[in-house]
């Protein structure tokens, strides 16, 4: 009888032993840190994929230590990995599989950006988005026409350009183009409002609308924020005295197939843009302006200056008089000291 008992009390510790041996090394396996080489990696889990498809994904990468049955069944013992959220998920190197898994789980996908620039023009524009491989509907993005009634809330638009805020933008995988579309017109639409409310006394403006234009040629003119308010004075200034607007960017944006060489016969022709050739403002925004170009639109420096000419190392000087401004112009763009 002791002989029997003495067997029983060591089957019954070999197995408690196999089994905490067995616990031990699944979760161990179930632990298991991610092998990545470098920075960390994008992986895209399909809606409906299965955890053992998943693990087979990893091993095929090079990613999982060991062999993917007991991975998976160490994962199922220990992980449960269901509920699975399809998406993009950043994985990290060392990451565990345990923390795989629970990433998984809870969705926590990887967050793109795309960036706006201001200056840009809405085709350009399009071309970023149309590019980036994780926002889908690129192909609802070949109409600018027809974007207006998809994009905003208002039918009497000519066009969106101007309308989009410069930015970056944080999206999910499979973010629909037309709704970060939507996202910069409403930031710019706020941005707008909320300037116009702001304004100086004064302004040629009779509507949000054509801030919203100075705004895109003060973006084009100048690339320092410091002196945003004074160009956007001298136009100001011109628009006041009833003198034409006579810049280069608008006159650009109107000439079709543009190749960088802006002529005399560009100055010469009439088109809705060229301001040397038309009073007032263009019919549109030519370029996205940022908040800054919108705030110097809404609140231009007071100042004397009618003209202003680059001074070949990216900022301008400002004349009150022609006479001064072709000094200028002598000194700075024609080398005449």
């Amino acid at each position: 009888m002791a002989g029997i008992q003495r067997f029983f009390l060591i089957s019954v510790t070999l197995i408690v032993l196999g089994a905490l041996v067995g616990g031990y090394w699944s979760y161990q396996l179930a632990q298991q840190p991610l092998q990545l080489s470098g920075e960390p990696k994008l992986l895209e889990i399909k809606r409906g994929a299965h955890a053992k498809s998943i693990l087979n994904e990893l091993a095929q990468r090079g990613w999982l230590q060991q062999a993917v049955t007991p991975s998976y069944l160490a994962s199922r013992l220990w992980s449960h990995p269901e509920g699975l959220q399809a998406g993009v998920y950043q994985i990290r190197s060392k990451q565990s599989l345990a923390d795989f898994w629970q990433q998984l789980r809870q969705g926590e996908q990887y967050q793109f950006s795309i960036t706006l620039i201001e200056g840009q023009t809405l085709t350009q524009w399009l071309t970023v988005i149309a590019a980036h491989p994780y926002i889908k509907g690129a192909e609802e993005l070949s109409s600018p026409t027809e974007l207006i009634t998809k994009v905003t809330d208002n039918d009497e638009l000519s066009s969106l350009e101007g309308y989009l805020a410069p930015d970056t933008y944080h999206f999910f995988a499979g973010t629909a183009a037309l709704k970060l579309l939507r996202t910069a017109y409403m930031t710019q639409r706020r941005r707008l409002d909320k300037l116009w409310q702001q304004r100086a006394s004064g302004l040629p403006y009779t509507a949000p609308y054509e801030l919203l234009i100075m705004a895109s040629i003060i973006e084009k003119e100048t690339g320092l924020g410091s002196e945003r308010d004074l160009v956007s004075s001298v136009f100001v200034n011109r628009l006041n005295t009833g003198m034409r607007l006579q810049s280069d960017p608008t006159t650009i944006y109107g000439i079709a197939d543009f190749d960088g060489n802006l002529t005399r016969a560009h100055l010469r022709e009439t088109t809705a843009y060229n301001t040397y050739r038309i009073d007032g403002l263009p019919p549109t925004p030519i370029a996205m302006p940022s908040e800054a170009s919108l705030l110097a639109a809404a609140q231009p420096a007071a100042s004397p200056y009618f003209y202003f000419v680059a001074d070949g190392s990216g900022g301008h000087i400002f004349s009150e008089t022609l006479a001064e401004h072709n000094r200028a112009v002598d000194r700075y763009q024609r080398g005449k000291h």
